[in-house]
């Protein structure tokens, strides 16, 4: 990073609130799309005849894999070239594949246009958190990126609202089937909310693209082959290729090989246990990705990968909070189909007050949790933790209240209050990984944070709840008190998970601290 001839441009406050709301629109579109699956997944298991294992597997591992694998390559492409447009290539085309889900006459295709809505969803995040970290100052940046993920709550509540109205509604209108092309209501749902993003991809393209660095003096030069760098990229995650970018390493293609290894006897036993095998072949690719990938970087920018992996409070970071994401990904997925197997109401009735409470309640907890965690920051070494603490501590009990209340106002309520908890802490594992890094390494650095949210969270929560949902019907329980069973019985994961939050908590300080000097150490220009 060198200081340019001419001191670059700092954008104006206004055009970055500006620019915030459109990023914040992005995520709304990317969580309608992905989070519409719950309130049509009733009707997809009678249409297609699959099981609640098969459904966690198609919201969550089928999408989670690609979604997660195709992220690291395509954020180092957003470190290196226009985080606009990246952004807006990545929107058109998942919306585009959402659309096409409503084609679907099978599980195999259906899945298929899973795996395509999760590889464009993957451009938008690491780009939209290097953006706007060159929009906002760092003493902002958990408040920011905590305003830009409210989009999550936002899309995830439009999307339940919108997919149960439209199921009504279509089964209202064709009561005796007869509807145009033998379309199903959840097959139109799918291409309601698809196609509004192909405009909206259009709109994106037109925001300015900010300097990288900006907001800290740390200017970084353009990259002269940003294309070539994304077909490395691509190349080092995507198995046999993968394996040309350790060509030449011998004790790394030992242990790559040790490791693959590994990971498949993994997936062979677990598919044993389960009888999952597309789900434990899915899951143990792309651990072995990961890992590959990994192995890749440290090769080829051992700066990036020492600045990661050799900062304890990143690690400790990036392994508590995915942990969190395992319940939230997985209770927010199963909790509409709970509460229609437990309470006579329409898919209208619960998809309209689950989605307005989940919009409310995350939109609120997690701007306010942004703002609560850059205001400890400012007076407490690792003060943004203590929202990870309250998160966690908070959510707990709500959730067991909503899952054996036996009014459903009152659950509603409960899911307002559980989602506003659950998502206070969103904000900080981004900012934290931003803030232990360069800015020329900030897409990727959030990138790996979403790949393990990815993996752990969407790819085994939902499964998981479905597979001991399934174990505990086969066991003789009904199926609504199956799927209560299994939700509450995840929770033990958060033990692990606030274990990991404290020993981020007791490194962090110490890390942030020495970034610039880690840096330069690692052979950095980080003279602002």
């Amino acid at each position: 990073m060198t200081r340019p001839d001419e001191p670059a441009k700092a954008p104006s406050r206004a055009y970055a609130h500006y620019v915030l709301a459109v990023l914040v629109l992005v995520y709304i579109f990317n969580f309608i799309d992905r989070n519409i699956l719950a309130i049509l997944a009733e009707d997809i298991k009678a249409d297609l005849g699959v099981t609640d294992a098969q459904m966690g597997f198609l919201y969550g591992t089928v999408f989670a894999v690609f979604y997660a694998v195709f992220g690291i390559p395509l954020a180092r492409f957003a470190d290196v070239w226009s985080r606009r447009s990246l952004i807006a290539t990545g929107l058109a085309f998942w919306s585009a594949m959402t659309a096409l889900s409503g084609l679907a006459r099978s599980f195999g295709v259906l899945a298929a246009c899973r795996i395509g809505v999760g590889i464009g969803e993957a451009s938008a995040s690491p780009a939209a958190y290097s953006m706007l970290a060159d929009f906002y100052p760092p003493h902002r940046r958990a408040t920011v990126i905590a305003t830009y993920a409210s989009g999550v709550y936002i899309g995830a509540g439009i999307g339940i609202f919108l997919g149960g109205a439209i199921l009504d509604a279509w089964a209202a209108a064709y009561p005796d089937g007869g509807a145009p092309f033998g379309l199903k209501g959840w097959q139109v749902a799918f291409m309601a909310v698809g196609l509004p993003g192909l405009a909206m991809a259009l709109w994106v393209r037109t925001l300015r693209e900010p300097t990288r660095g900006i907001s800290e003096g740390l200017i970084a030069e353009p990259h002269p082959a940003p294309f070539k760098l994304l077909g490395r990229e691509l190349m080092a995650v995507l198995p046999p290729l993968n394996l040309l970018s350790l060509a030449g390493h011998r004790p790394v293609l030992i242990r790559n090989a040790i490791a693959a290894a590994g990971f498949a006897v993994a997936a062979a036993l677990l598919i044993l246990v389960t009888g999952s095998i597309a789900q434990w072949v899915a899951s143990g690719v792309g651990a072995y990705i990961t890992f590959s990938w990994a192995q890749s970087l440290k090769i080829r920018d051992p700066a990036t990968y020492a600045m990661m992996f050799r900062s304890r409070a990143f690690i400790f970071t990036m392994l508590a909070f995915p942990m969190t994401a395992f319940v939230g990904y997985g209770a927010g997925f199963w909790i509409p189909p709970l509460l229609l197997r437990l309470h006579d109401a329409s898919v209208t009735q619960v998809g309209l007050f689950l989605g307005m409470g989940a919009a409310a309640g995350g939109f609120m907890g997690i701007t306010l949790g942004g703002w609560l965690a850059d205001h400890l920051k400012q007076r407490i070494p690792g003060g943004r933790m203590i929202v990870g603490y309250i998160g966690v501590v908070g959510s707990v009990p709500i959730l067991l209240l909503l899952l054996y209340s036996e009014s459903l106002a009152v659950a509603f309520w409960l899911n307002f209050a559980l989602t506003a908890f659950a998502a206070c802490n969103g904000g900080v594992p981004p900012s934290t990984a931003a803030d232990l890094v360069l800015p020329r390494m900030r897409a990727v650095a959030g990138a790996y944070y979403i790949l393990l949210n990815t993996f752990i969270g969407l790819a085994l929560g939902p499964y998981f709840m479905g597979l001991l949902s399934d174990l505990f019907f086969a066991s003789g329980l009904n199926e609504a008190e199956a799927l209560r069973t299994a939700i509450a019985v995840s929770l033990l994961t958060l033990i692990p998970a606030l274990v990991f939050m404290a020993l981020a908590h007791r490194y962090l300080p110490g890390d942030e601290a020495t970034r610039l000097d880690r840096a330069r150490a690692l052979g950095e220009a980080v003279d602002p």
